[in-house]
């Protein structure tokens, strides 16, 4: 059996809205798609979080 790591299609990048967290000290954040509350508490620290925008890979 053997594994091949020749090149792989590339993935393409959209805007996604994603909430990130508030805190200077904290670097967590979450795709919107992903969150169950209307406005939730970062995972990582519990600090409020903020809409934005990022570019990142597509999730299908």
């Amino acid at each position: 059996m053997s594994f091949s790591r020749g090149p792989k299609e590339p993935i393409p990048e959209v805007e996604t809205n994603v909430w990130s967290c508030s805190s200077d000290d904290c670097q967590g954040w979450m795709r919107e798609s992903y969150s169950f509350e209307e406005e939730p508490k970062c995972p990582l620290c519990q600090a409020t979080m903020v809409l934005e925008v990022r570019v990142l890979p597509e999730v299908k």
